[in-house]
C-alpha cells in the first residue's frame, strides 16, 4: 500500500504547478514582439513618480495624470488585492530558500506574505493563495476549494473537519485523520497541499473566460502547460474623458518566490500600469500573454 501511495504521488506532482511546481529552473523569458506596446500619451517621458512610503498598492502607486481608480464593493476580493501590504521600498524578491532573485526590470514592488520554506509557491499557486488568504480573513470557508490536475475537488472545509488527502494511484479520496480545526496553521497546510497538487493547468480549468473590455480586479492572464505562467490583475484605474483604462498585475514564478508587482517593459512612463489598450498580446517581463487568456473565478 505504501508503495502504491509514493507511485501516485508521484503521478500526480509531475502533472502540476506553474510547470510542475517540482523544477527549480525558472520558465523562458518572454519572447520579444513585432508589435509595439501601446502607451497612454504623457507630457512627458519621464517615469511615474511613486510614494516610497506607501505601505500598500493604493497607497504606494498613484494612478496615471487624469486616472482615477475604479470603484470596488468594500469587504470585496477587489478591495483586498489593492490593499495588499508591501515590503518597503526597494526590497528584493526572495526565493523560498532566502536567495534574491537577480532580475533587473521585472518588479516595482514586493508583496509582504510570507511563502513558506518548500518550492510549492510558485505563479498559480500564488493567485491560489491571494483569493483563499481573502475568504479566509473573512471566516467564508465554504469559498475556499481548487482542483487538483486530475480534477479532484478540494474543498478547505472538509480540511477543516479533519480529513486528509488519500491517494492511490491516480485515484484520490478524503480521509478522515484528525480533529477538527479552522486554525491558520492548519489553513496554511491545506495550502501547501493544494499547491503540491494543482498549477496552471488545473487552474485554467476552474477559469472562465472574460472579454478583455470586461477585465476587472481578480482577473487572471493564464496559460495552463509545462511550461505555463500566470498573472492576476490587482488594481485597475480609468479616465473618465478620454475612455481609456489601465491595470496592475503581480505575479510570483519559479522556483518559487514572493509575490511582486510586475514593471510595465512597454511604458516605463506609467509603470507599473499597463494600458488595457495593448492589442492582442500583452508583453510582461517574464511571460508573453494573449489577450483571449484572460480568465476569472466562477
Amino acid at each position: 500500500m505504501k508503495n502504491k501511495l509514493m507511485i501516485g504521488l508521484c503521478l500526480l506532482l509531475l502533472l502540476t504547478g506553474c510547470t510542475g511546481n517540482q523544477s527549480t529552473k525558472e520558465e523562458s523569458p518572454a519572447e520579444d514582439i513585432d508589435k509595439p506596446a501601446q502607451t497612454i500619451p504623457r507630457a512627458d517621458d519621464k517615469e511615474l513618480e511613486i510614494n516610497e512610503s506607501g505601505a500598500t498598492i493604493e497607497a504606494r502607486f498613484p494612478t496615471p495624470e487624469g486616472f482615477t481608480r475604479v470603484a470596488v464593493k468594500e469587504g470585496s476580493f477587489q478591495q483586498y488585492l489593492r490593499g495588499l501590504d508591501l515590503k518597503p521600498h526597494g526590497a528584493k524578491v526572495l526565493y523560498f530558500d532566502g536567495r534574491e532573485k537577480n532580475k533587473e526590470n521585472v518588479y516595482a514592488a514586493v508583496v509582504d506574505m510570507e511563502i513558506g520554506s518548500r518550492d510549492l509557491q510558485q505563479c498559480a499557486d500564488a493567485i491560489i493563495r491571494l483569493r483563499a488568504e481573502h475568504f479566509y480573513e473573512k471566516g467564508e470557508y465554504d469559498k475556499i476549494h481548487f482542483n487538483f490536475t486530475n480534477g479532484f475537488r478540494v474543498d478547505y472545509t472538509k480540511w477543516m473537519e479533519g480529513y486528509r488527502i488519500a491517494v492511490d494511484g491516480n485515484n484520490t479520496s478524503w480521509v478522515k485523520r484528525t480533529d477538527s480545526s479552522s486554525s491558520y496553521e492548519s489553513f496554511r497546510k491545506y495550502l501547501d497541499i493544494v499547491f503540491a497538487y494543482a498549477g496552471t493547468i488545473s487552474l485554467e480549468k476552474e477559469l472562465a473566460t472574460v472579454q478583455l473590455a470586461d477585465m476587472a480586479i481578480g482577473d487572471v492572464f493564464i496559460q495552463g502547460g509545462s511550461p505555463g505562467h500566470a498573472v492576476i490583475v490587482v488594481d485597475m484605474a480609468k479616465n473618465e474623458a478620454t475612455g481609456e483604462v489601465v491595470f496592475m498585475l503581480a505575479q510570483s514564478y519559479m522556483p518559487a518566490q514572493d509575490i511582486q508587482i510586475l514593471q510595465n517593459p512597454g511604458d516605463e512612463s506609467i509603470s507599473p500600469w499597463y494600458s488595457k489598450s495593448f492589442g492582442d498580446t500583452l508583453k510582461t517581463p517574464e511571460w508573453t500573454f494573449n489577450s483571449s487568456d484572460l480568465k476569472r473565478f466562477q
